[in-house]
């Protein structure tokens, strides 16, 4: 059994060790069979009539865990995407859920969204007394759509939220605060699993959240009255935490990814949280021995990410004789950004925020029920 003192451990091959006690972290790793997804209902909307979408005929197309993927490439995104919506999606830490397909979602309706829920929130917040949306009602909801994230003809366009709130008998000069930001996306979708959906259903299956929980609730709630839809927490699974871990290590020579910080939790009593920092050369170097950076395959299988986490554990043994493989992985960070087994994701370079999101649309795609 460890004390419960910390102790720090640095040695000159460029690996940094913290050790400490901590509470210990299951997580379920999805099943390697395919998911189907079934056509039903997701509550009722107030203003829409019933979507009825668990009477469409058949069932929507099977998503599949994938085995491969492609490496990640560098892409000036500011190119296509306003650079001040940009902005606003990185260095801030988001909170992660997955939302169903919404009914009768309209693009060209967002100035009537940004009415409605700020009419909502304050009828919520004064106990469901209606009264006039402004912002001497002290909440301002703004939508707006960030064009330009989606890949494919297949993909919805990005929508932001934002809420301001202003004090009742705040001073007319004082401008309203940012106290809640929030958006939903889809990037690089499954196409036969978007072909698939009724032609009143829009799918943009990640939602993520900044700000109160109270009005993250609030926010959700309002979505599954208007758009008939569901959320659900979309917690990161260890095999989705070793993706992003060799993806963002490939990505070193062309981008510093300046360090590899990993953290596992392991079942002991009391359980043990470490944290393990690797030199971002030497992690390089240890991926590029299996997966080559002159190699003409542009794909990256599961094996290849296995091998790459079991070699960062077999050298981590070598040296503390711990068993990190007996243990769950539940963080991931580089100057790319940071992954967190609870939902929790920071956009650190927005040169390879496509990579990141992709892969984040598959797992809400394939985190929704059944």
């Amino acid at each position: 059994m460890f004390k419960s003192s910390s102790c720090f451990i640095f040695f000159w091959l460029g690996v940094f060790l913290f050790i400490m006690e901590g509470r210990g972290s299951a997580v379920n790793t999805p099943a390697s069979r395919p998911v189907t997804r079934r056509s039903k209902s997701y509550g009722r909307s107030c203003v829409e009539a019933p979507s009825y979408f668990w009477q469409t005929p058949g069932h929507l197309a099977v998503l599949k865990i994938p085995n491969s993927r492609g490496t990640a490439k560098s892409q000036t995104i500011t190119n296509k995407v306003d650079p001040e919506h940009i902005a606003l999606l990185v260095k801030n830490e988001w909170k992660l859920s997955y939302i169903t397909p919404l009914h009768h979602f309209r693009h060209t309706r967002l100035k009537s969204y940004s009415k409605h829920l700020s009419a909502f929130i304050v009828a919520e917040k004064q106990q469901g007394v209606a009264v006039e949306v402004g912002l001497e009602a002290g909440f301002k909801v703004t939508f707006s759509a960030v064009l330009g994230l989606a890949e494919t003809d297949e993909d919805a366009e990005t929508v932001f939220i934002q809420i301001q709130s202003k004090p009742v008998f705040a001073a007319v000069a004082d401008a309203p605060k940012v106290v809640w930001r929030g958006w939903l996306t889809c990037v690089n979708g499954d196409l036969e699993y978007l072909r698939s959906l009724p032609p009143d259903f829009v799918s943009l299956p990640l939602f993520c959240t900044s700000g109160p929980e109270s009005l993250t609730t609030l926010v959700k709630s309002w979505f599954e009255r208007v758009f008939d839809c569901n959320f659900g927490c979309l917690a990161l699974n260890s095999t989705t935490l070793n993706w992003l871990t060799a993806l963002w290590t490939g990505c070193h020579p062309t981008c510093n990814i300046r360090h590899l910080k990993l953290a596992w939790s392991l079942p002991t009593q009391p359980p043990l949280d470490v944290s393990y920092t690797v030199n971002p050369q030497d992690a390089w170097e240890l991926w590029n021995s299996i997966h080559p950076e002159e190699s003409t395959d542009d794909r990256i299988d599961i094996q290849e990410v296995q091998s790459f986490i079991n070699g960062l554990e077999a050298h981590f043994f070598r040296h503390f004789k711990i068993f990190l493989s007996a243990g769950t992985l539940v963080k991931v960070s580089t100057a790319l950004g940071s992954a967190h087994v609870d939902g929790k994701i920071k956009i650190g370079n927005s040169d390879y925020i496509t990579t990141l999101l992709t892969l984040l649309t598959e797992c809400a795609l394939l985190k929704m029920p059944a």
